[in-house]
Formats: structure tokens, sequence, C-alpha cells
């Protein structure tokens, strides 16, 4: 790919778990090692003004109930090569108890819940605007919106002034996002089971990408999925008129993935599908290439 070409990487790569998944995951002592060649060539193609967005859990050293600390060395790592423009923490309510042995059959530790999601840049002034990315205000804000604020020191020594009650549009969100990862009724797994292809099993939730492309891009921006697997990256990008590539090494991976740029009866509810045939996602009516590619081919979307 072509140098200083792409405006945010956003991905979510193999983690480095105890127990082996089928889609290959490197070990703990291993993962560096993988990781970092990967990295150099996200700096190369990334602009001056691009981010790099990872989604990275942790995990268990193993036969005993303590912590592995590879992803945070991962990230003092990255920090050497990228400007860290801010740490993220995305909370999974969802997420079920594990790992079993030591939070629901020894109960000595509570469930592991929270993804870092590390927000690296090449320059420490990177493209974004949290206006994008507002969130509603609470009952309570509105109120002191509508009744007004009488401006003052706070006991934590903030000094609120008059400005505090301007209607900005919405609340600015933490770097806490509470995002529950449930799709087992999605139209992805259902469409998959219908058509005797094998799902990809780890999935990203749609929202924790939407909030960062809007985060981070504009439309028409260039976004690149290095780890796509079932390619929720380049699915949001389509919804938000941003252009993607998306690169994955399973052609049954690839296969799946389609099944997110179609439209008809496949988002419908069960039972109400009608008869019209699956049609392919529509778009502005630009040109807009975006792409999901193999080592062995690749299937451009215009």
């Amino acid at each position: 790919m072509p140098t200083d070409s792409v405006d945010l990487v956003m991905t979510s790569p193999p983690f480095a778990l105890t127990r082996k998944k089928e889609y290959g995951n490197e070990p703990v002592d291993r993962y560096l090692q993988w990781f970092m060649p990967f990295c150099a060539e996200i700096k190369r193609i990334l602009k001056t003004t691009g981010s790099f967005v990872l989604d990275i859990g942790g995990t268990w050293i193993p036969g005993a109930p303590v912590r592995s600390t590879y992803h945070f060395e991962l990230a003092v790592n990255l920090a050497r090569e990228f400007h860290l423009a801010q740490d993220f923490y995305w909370y999974n309510p969802a997420r079920l108890p594990t790992p079993a042995e030591w939070v629901t059959v020894r109960r000595v530790r509570v469930k592991d819940a929270v993804n870092m999601v590390w927000w690296f840049s090449k320059t420490e002034w990177p493209k974004a605007d949290n206006r994008a990315v507002l969130q509603p205000y609470s009952d309570s804000m509105k109120d002191l919106i509508k009744k007004g604020y009488k401006a003052k020191k706070r006991p934590s020594g903030h000094d609120i002034s008059t400005k505090f009650q301007k209607d900005n549009g919405g609340s600015i969100p933490p770097n806490l996002l509470q995002i529950a990862n449930t799709e087992s009724n999605s139209a992805y797994l259902r469409e998959c089971k219908a058509r005797g292809i094998k799902p990809h099993p780890a999935r990203y939730p749609e929202p924790l990408v939407e909030f960062f492309v809007n985060f981070l891009t504009d439309e028409g921006d260039l976004v690149i999925d290095p780890f796509a697997g079932s390619n929720v990256t380049g699915s949001v990008c389509e919804d938000t008129r941003r252009r993607w590539i998306g690169f994955e090494l399973e052609p049954k991976y690839v296969e799946g993935s389609t099944i997110r740029f179609e439209v008809g009866p496949l988002f419908e509810k069960p039972g109400n599908a009608s008869s019209r045939p699956p049609q392919t996602k529509k778009t502005d009516g630009r040109k807009r290439p975006s792409t999901v590619q193999t080592r062995k081919s690749s299937t451009t979307r215009g």
C-alpha cells in the first residue's frame, strides 16, 4: 500500500489467549515478536493525521489466577513507535464469567469484562472531533441547562464558568465505553447457519467500531483493518460512507463476511422474510472502493 495514504487503522487482532483458537493466536512469549512487524507497516501507511486503534484483550498465566501483562508490554512498545493519543476501556457487561476455574468454581476472582482499546497516532495532532460522538444529556444536565447554573469554584478546585450551562448538543463521552457484545441472533449468524458457513468466533461489536470511525475520520476517508475476520469494520465503514480495505487470511471467513453487505430478506426479522433475492448494499452513488483481501485473492466492491 502507498505510504501516508490511510486515515485510520481499526483492528482487533488475535489475542495471546491461553487456549488455542481455531483462527490462530500467538502465545504470550512470542506475541510482541509476532505483532510488531505489522505495526511498522501500519506506521508507514498512516497519514500524519491518521490514527491506529487497537482493541486488545488480556489473558491469564496458565494454571494460576494471575494476569499476564503482555497487552501492557505491547502498549509500551507501540508508544515507542507512535504517540499514545488516549487509552480507552471497553466494558462488555454481557461477558461470560471466565476463567471458570477462578471465577465460578473457586470464586477467587471476578469476571474479566474489560478490553483495552489503545488509540495511537503518527503525530501529536491526529484528526479527531468529539462532537461527532456526543452522547445524550442526562435528565439532571438537561435540568441544569434549563434552569441555569451559578458560576463558582467547586470543592475539587475546578472553576465552573457560565459556559457550563450552554447546550452543546450532547455530553462528551468518557474513555470508558460500555457496549454489550450480544450477537447470538444477528443476521450474520443466522445467515451463516442457513448457508452452512462457519462464522468467525471472535467479533467485536459494531458500536465500538462506529465510535472510533465517527470520532477519527470523515466521510470518504480510508479505513484499514489488517485482521478483518467477519469484517465488522468494513460493514461499519460502508454504512458511514468511508472507504475501507480489510485483510483476512481465511477464505471461509471472507466468504462469511460477504453476508454483511447484502440487504433485503437477510436483514428482516425471522419469519417475515420476503421472496426478494438478496441485493448488494447501496452506496451514495460515488465509486468508493471497498475491499476484502486474502493472500490468494481479493474481492473489490465499488
